[in-house]
Formats: C-alpha cells, structure tokens, sequence
C-alpha cells in the first residue's frame, strides 16, 4: 500500500497536513515520472494536479502510452 497505508485506507482523515502529500506515477514503458507537485505546465497540468484529475486520453508525453501505463512510485 505505500507509505501511507492509513491514509490511503481513508483511515486518517484528509487535513491540512495530509492534503499537500504528493504522489509521483512512472511509466512503465519509458520510465517517464509525472508528479502531482510539479504537474506538467508545458502540456498545461497545473503543479499540485493530481494523477486522477488528469484527463484519460491524456498520454505519456515521451512515448505517447495512456494512463494505464504507469505505476504509483515512491521516491526518495
């Protein structure tokens, strides 16, 4: 479940503190990483978008496979 097992579970309550923890998604195809901090600006995804308020159709921007394709991460 990650690092944050009791949140992701909805055991912890969404506050302040917890809203602004960012997940990151990798493609499982090119190895390209979108984060919810930084968004994507250039292709219009705001900094602080999460993964599911992007568009389905939206596609990897380096190899063009869909949100299918990418895996929750977690990095250091």
């Amino acid at each position: 479940m990650g690092q944050w097992p009791l949140l992701q579970a909805g055991i912890i309550p969404v506050t302040d503190a917890t809203a602004t923890l960012y997940r990151s998604w990798m493609c499982v195809v090119c190895g390209f990483i979108y984060s919810e901090a930084d968004g994507l600006p250039e292709e219009g995804i705001a900094p602080g978008t999460r993964w599911e308020d992007i568009p389905d159709d939206w596609t990897c921007p380096d190899c063009g496979v869909g949100k299918d394709d990418f895996e929750m991460v977690e990095l250091d």
